[in-house]
């Protein structure tokens, strides 16, 4: 139910993560039209490689976009959905480019070549 009536909630993006048969983020998307991404967490066994190939192996017509498996995945699950949204709120838009800006900014930091 939460994802037939998402749209009509005024959600825009779903994000779905869950670990072990992972099949949180193909029954959101079988249910919407809404963009679901979809993130594999570490679970019981294989260190979240059963997650991700419950992630990224869904039937044609219910896509999942899948991220990296874990942390990583969840981070850059909540950047895609913000580069989504920022297509429609600049405000969103310019959240994110003010991250990634900084992002690059402790990249350049901690690339120490001495270190």
């Amino acid at each position: 139910e939460y994802a037939s009536t998402a749209k009509g909630r005024g959600v825009e993006v779903i994000i779905a993560a869950a670990g072990g048969a992972a099949h949180l983020a193909g029954v959101l998307a079988s249910k919407t039209t809404l963009p679901v991404l979809g993130v594999p967490m570490v679970g019981w066994s294989l260190d979240g490689l059963d997650s991700l190939l419950s992630t990224v192996q869904m039937p044609r017509g219910v896509p999942v976009g899948t991220l990296a498996i874990g942390k990583a995945g969840a981070v850059n699950a909540a950047i895609l959905a913000g580069q989504i949204l920022g297509l429609k709120y600049p405000e969103i838009l310019g959240a994110v480019e003010a991250d990634r800006e900084e992002r690059r900014r402790q990249a350049l930091a901690d690339a120490d070549p001495r270190k």
